[in-house]
């Protein structure tokens, strides 16, 4: 097959929308398909989906994105999946997908993951991870105590892209990016350790762990059952994939630490590779980056998320569709001064405080709607400064520019906001689905379309707008940013009682 004939199909599965994206060897982004990943809410805190129509969905997704390409399934050179981090997919010991899978907004751990926060040093040396709430280990010690039956039943523990590589190929593997970003791993051997099993409480379940790949590893072909669900011919080779926090660090060309990848989408996702790891007093985290290095993170749910989530509860008609032009002509109008309400952006989780709840602080009677949403949208941004402010200790100095992606990178104004907000350039890249870029520079260095990850950046990603900081909106923001972390301190006792007067008031 010749160069200009390769095309990689990208299946992004993500915790608000899946996609699937196909791309060619340069980077172009010949289609894309998108639904929503439809989350099953049982109870507050427990965010899941059903494997059977998320299985069914892609299948039709995919079929479509070939179908507004113009390709057939033979003309697909590899298949790469791509998914959200964390969360917990479960198959039983018949290799069948026998629960719901739990999404990486899930909180129902929240307790357990304090109690296992608290006493952190005892294995931050050998994972060189904090604990987070949706983690493997966390949901997997929540199942043994609460739903001890199902507990019985898992044969094979998988990350989300992971599970859907395996319901493309039969093979039942685990990627190491995946891994090491969920505390089963050792930083420095690269390999499950079972210390760390022990830790959580949770030690027989290491004998259920798959075999862990690296991002570019061939890892099976499609099936014939695959094929005829998704349209992609038998045979087809699978890569290993990886999750989106590198996946949108690979598109927007962020492979050293000249440069901050940031996400905003359903999470707060801040990162840079690095050749050494960041310290537990830091607060960050480390994973294994595709290239080898180490990818220092910071992160949490509390991202662009919020705002779909405020406009749905904010709306009068629950089934309009949003109007985001006239929303982005409100932020072009107005600016740093026009809103003066802080809004704590934690609807599906926090950064401060496992407890901590969604708020609205300094609303008056005179405040309008486009105050409030204007407050959301810098929420949003404070959010994503406390972890930029995170990685900057580690790294000592300002990176000459962020990449951005995610959701916020539809609003032109609201990166503009990033910009003010953070002090540092902002940059955009050509392709709007910079999950699917990501995967598809993965199949291109697997294939060995590309020699490298950087010979295949080089060829495929292309920043496509800068945005400079505005120092008198910069100077604004910061007094803002000042009293948003103010307010934080003193409601910082305070979320416990929320949590328990709620608790006490669920039915």
């Amino acid at each position: 097959m010749s160069l200009q004939h390769q095309h990689f199909l990208v299946i992004d599965n993500g915790g608000t929308n899946t996609k699937v994206v196909i791309l060619d060897e340069n980077g172009r982004q010949l289609s894309v398909v998108s639904f929503p990943t439809e989350a099953i809410e049982r109870r507050p805190g427990f965010r899941e989906v059903n494997p059977t129509q998320m299985w069914r969905d892609i299948g039709k997704a995919t079929k479509s994105a070939l179908e507004t390409a113009g390709l057939r399934g033979e003309d697909i050179t590899g298949v790469v999946p791509v998914g959200h981090g964390k969360g917990l997919y479960l198959l039983d010991r018949d290799a069948k997908p026998s629960m719901d899978c739990i999404l990486s907004s899930d909180s129902r751990a929240a307790d357990l993951a304090t109690a296992f926060e608290n006493r952190v040093g005892e294995i931050y040396p050998i994972s060189h991870q904090h604990v987070m709430v949706m983690q493997f280990p966390v949901l997997l010690r929540w199942i043994k105590e609460n739903e001890p039956d199902k507990y019985r039943s898992i044969g094979h523990v998988l990350s989300n892209k992971d599970f859907i590589r395996y319901m493309l190929t039969g093979v039942i593997r685990e990627e190491r990016g995946d891994a090491s970003g969920n505390n089963l791993v050792n930083l420095e051997s690269g390999e499950y350790d079972p210390r760390l099993f022990e830790f959580f409480g949770i030690p027989e379940m290491q004998a259920n762990m798959p075999d862990l790949v690296n991002a570019t590893d061939r890892c099976g072909s499609i099936t014939g059952e695959a094929s005829a669900n998704t349209g992609i011919a038998q045979g087809t080779p699978v890569y290993a994939g990886m999750f989106d926090i590198d996946a949108c660090a690979l598109a927007t060309g962020v492979l050293d630490d000249d440069l901050f990848s940031v996400t905003a989408g359903t999470w707060n996702i801040n990162v840079f590779p690095s050749t050494a790891m960041a310290p537990q007093s830091s607060g960050c985290m480390n994973s294994i980056f595709p290239t080898g290095d180490v990818l220092v993170e910071a992160s949490s749910p509390t991202s662009a998320g919020n705002l779909d989530n405020m406009l749905r509860m904010l709306s009068k008609d629950k089934t309009q569709a949003v109007d985001y032009s006239q929303l982005e002509n409100m932020l072009n109008s107005t600016d740093a001064r026009f809103s003066q309400n802080i809004f704590f952006p934690f609807l599906y989780g926090s950064n401060v405080n496992l407890g901590a709840e969604g708020c609205l602080i300094g609303l008056r009677s005179s405040d309008s709607l486009e105050q409030v949403l204007r407050s959301v949208y810098e929420g949003v941004v404070f959010a994503h400064r406390q972890h930029v402010d995170q990685l900057l200790k580690v790294l000592g100095h300002k990176p000459k520019a962020i990449r951005i992606s995610g959701g916020a990178c539809n609003s032109p104004a609201w990166v503009q906001m990033f910009s003010d907000v953070l002090g540092i350039p902002v940059e955009t890249v050509a392709v709007t689905e910079l999950g699917g870029l990501g995967g598809a520079i993965c199949a291109a260095v697997g294939s060995g379309c590309y020699g490298s990850f950087k010979d295949a950046v080089d060829h495929m990603t292309v920043v496509s707008r800068r945005f400079e900081p505005d120092p008198e909106q910069t100077a604004i923001y910061d007094r803002k940013y000042e009293a948003y972390g103010a307010l934080l301190k003193v409601l910082d006792q305070g979320w416990n009682v929320l949590r328990g007067m709620q608790g006490e008031l669920e039915v």
